[in-house]
């Protein structure tokens, strides 16, 4: 099969297009023949030889596909051969051929593309895991997203906000910002331009959010603090900002904040299954009723993911960008 690798850690450059032989699925696991893949910061963040991949995985990158069952282990999955899904992965999506695991498999959402289909997986599992498991995001209470014009905050964005949330996100641009509150935020703020913590303060009357989900930690940390209101939880799901921070353990202990992380890929098939029955229930209704939908910047063929990490490393897309294969 025609697949792309990580010839050594470095640059977009270092994506190669290669043969590789067909992945052979083990018990619990489905072959996908993909037609669509999903590109992810993870990717990146393997390219350059920091993010390894857990054992037993591929070492090919991608995270979720899209694409058609032509064999393996269905079990009680309620699936079968020739069928349409989208799949969360450890790794391997770039690739014409992918194992997954059944339990993380999902038929792909009425009245979506294949291109769709795959920017669903990683962000919405993270979404759900992270905001509505770890962080508890109940009714009545408020989000604040880092990163709203990414594939992960636009997801988060049109989830929360579907689900009768207020929204709140930081982007990088007034042109993000316009696009995340077309997508339901009720204010984007510019963190270039705007004191994304006096911002949060004004547009709640100085209560603060509920619940932040952050990719960035570092010198946001301490500052997710000053946002949060009383009983606040700020998940943190990335480290774009660096691994260290000072804290205000005052504002903590008296304020009962927590401030909680995790990171996905590394969870068993089980946890992950549980996911993907939480969509099942509760997002898969919302896509098929028009309510939510991915939001795809760009396209390229799977032997152009080079230009697509380029894309990625230059951070001026808003939602999504997907292989084609």
């Amino acid at each position: 099969m025609k697949a792309v690798e990580i010839s050594k850690p470095g640059g977009p450059e270092v994506l190669v297009p290669v043969d590789r032989p067909m992945p052979e699925p083990r018990a619990g696991e489905v072959l996908i023949k993909v037609s669509a893949a999903g590109v992810n910061r993870p990717d990146v963040v393997q390219r350059k030889g920091k993010y390894p991949p857990p054992p037993g995985a591929s070492d090919l990158p991608g995270l979720e596909i899209v694409g058609e069952i032509i064999s393996g282990d269905l079990g009680a999955s309620g699936l079968a051969v020739g069928d349409k899904v989208c799949a969360l992965v450890a790794g391997g999506g770039y690739a014409e051929y992918c194992a997954a695991p059944v339990e993380q498999c999902l038929p792909v959402p009425k009245g979506l593309t294949d291109v769709e289909a795959a920017g669903i997986p990683e962000t919405y599992y993270t979404v759900w895991s992270n905001v509505f498991d770890r962080g508890r995001l109940a009714a009545g209470e408020t989000l604040l997203v880092h990163g709203g014009a990414s594939g992960i905050g636009t997801t988060a964005v049109q989830l929360a906000t579907a689900l009768g949330h207020k929204v709140y996100a930081t982007v990088g641009s007034d042109e993000r910002a316009r696009a995340v509150e077309a997508l339901g935020a009720v204010k984007a703020f510019n963190y270039r331009t705007q004191d994304f913590v006096e911002e949060i303060k004004n547009a709640t009357d100085g209560r603060g959010v509920d619940v932040i989900l952050d990719m960035v930690a570092g010198s946001y940390v301490n500052r997710n603090i000053n946002c949060l209101a009383d009983d606040g939880r700020t998940v943190i799901i990335a480290l774009l900002g660096g691994v260290k921070a000072e804290l205000d353990f005052s504002q903590i202990l008296r304020r009962r904040l927590t401030v909680t992380g995790s990171t996905l890929r590394p969870r068993p098939v089980s946890f992950k299954g549980a996911i993907a029955r939480s969509l099942k229930e509760r997002v898969w209704p919302l896509f098929e009723a028009g309510k939510i939908k991915p939001i795809v910047h760009a396209t390229f063929p799977l032997e152009r993911a080079c230009d697509a990490h380029a894309m990625m490393d230059a951070g001026e897309q808003i939602g999504k960008i997907v292989l084609t294969v």
